[in-house]
């Protein structure tokens, strides 16, 4: 009898696939497991096969499980998923490998500050309000070109852009914007997709796929 299939296996197994569809090679796309809101439990199973980059929202939350879990997986890659208070940069900055969420002037002046008084030079994307709703954060179109030129000027390393689209919509236009503005604007990374449309992301340019509940289920309720 075959052995049953994991989720991750299953998750892989998708992004392969639609990695051929979109004559793409799955080293391209790298999938981060969103651990927001579960336990270290909850997350050791898929360190265990061999999953490596992971998504937490808020600093203090990742704070408190990945220190202990990075002691027995080195090799692990932690990413800022979440909107970041200017006064958490410096925190995010020492712990996280990535930073997904780089939205607004006031948080490049931090954010830079914070990376000068370290030394450590985190990679991060813009977050853009492809679907013009301010409650989810994310630089307006109009004011991207000002500040990518302001990450560059503060020597914050840009890796690519990142969105959200708008719930209940078809993401796919959405997706096909980021990538057309990424491509204006020279950056490589294009941080889109969730457990719901990360393969449609990635026939439409995603190198970087956010999938919290098709690997670990429903998240717990907050407490």
């Amino acid at each position: 009898m075959e052995k049953a299939e994991t989720p991750l296996q299953h998750v892989q197994a998708n992004i392969a696939a639609a990695c051929r569809i979109a004559r793409r090679e799955p080293e391209e796309v790298t999938l981060i497991a969103v651990s927001k809101m579960h336990p270290a439990e909850a997350i050791e199973p898929l360190l265990r096969e061999g999953q490596r980059h992971f998504g937490e929202n808020r600093v203090q939350e990742a704070q408190g499980k990945w220190p202990a879990l990075r002691e027995a997986y080195p090799a692990v890659q932690l990413h800022l998923i979440g909107q970041l208070q200017s006064n958490k940069a410096e925190d995010a900055v020492a712990l996280f490998d990535a930073i997904h969420s780089l939205d607004r002037p006031s948080l490049v002046k931090a954010l830079g500050k914070a990376m000068d008084k370290s030394g450590r030079r985190v990679p991060c994307f813009v977050q853009v309000d492809v679907g013009e709703e301010d409650q989810k954060g994310g630089c307006p179109v109009a004011e991207l070109p000002a500040l990518i030129e302001q990450a560059r000027q503060a020597d914050i390393p840009l890796a690519g852009l990142m969105c959200l689209p708008p719930q209940d919509i078809e993401p796919a236009p959405f997706f096909a914007f980021l990538d057309k503005l990424a491509r204006d604007h020279g950056l490589e990374g294009r941080s889109m997709g969730m457990s719901g449309d990360y393969e449609t992301a990635i026939k439409l340019g995603a190198t970087h796929v956010r999938v919290g509940t098709a690997l670990f289920g429903a998240r717990p309720a907050a407490g």
